[in-house]
């Protein structure tokens, strides 16, 4: 078990769509452990393969229930797939990978998703209100889609001359 190094923002990994997964071995199993303890030690309540620098479709969430009652238990989906989603809802967003940033975002308030356990067995998950918008955060990132792309070009403006500008300073030093 391992704590991985998260890939930041705006490194052009996160920008790709992540490969399915098609092997079902306890390398799988292995990763989605080591995503789990690097999300709960971040802390955060999802991490998408692609913010380890893996492409691959795997999420990992936090709390096995459906509920807003976050613990350590952690649910992972392999190959997830929104097969429907109704109404709105605007949450406060931010990401491990889009440091220093949050925002609000609009997101589908119920969402239904299809996806494959660590041994490949599909699955369903209907979800709502919070847990809703982590699993589409999430499955987002295998499309590569940031959260900032979710925002007005205003902001998304603001805090790419924001992120320059603290690389600039970081290579000055």
């Amino acid at each position: 078990m391992a704590i991985l190094p998260i890939v930041k923002y705006p490194d052009p990994r996160l920008r790709l769509k992540s490969e399915a997964v098609e092997d079902f071995n306890d390398d799988l199993k292995s990763l989605a452990q080591d995503m789990s303890e690097t999300m709960l030690d971040a802390p955060g309540a999802g991490l998408a393969a692609p913010q380890v620098g893996r492409n691959i479709r795997m999420i990992v969430i936090a709390g096995a229930d459906n509920d807003e009652d976050f613990d350590d238990r952690c649910l992972v989906l392999v190959n997830p797939q929104i097969t429907w989603s109704a109404g709105e809802q605007t949450y406060d967003e931010g990401c491990l990978s889009v440091t220093d940033l949050n925002e609000k975002v609009i997101r589908a308030q119920e969402i239904e998703v299809k996806a494959q356990d660590l041994d490949g067995k599909p699955f369903n998950l209907s979800a709502d209100g919070r847990r809703a918008v982590i699993l589409q955060h999430e499955i987002d990132h295998l499309d590569g889609v940031l959260f900032l792309d979710h925002i007005s070009q205003l902001k998304r403006d603001i805090y790419k001359r924001k992120m320059k500008k603290m690389q600039k300073e970081d290579s000055d030093e």
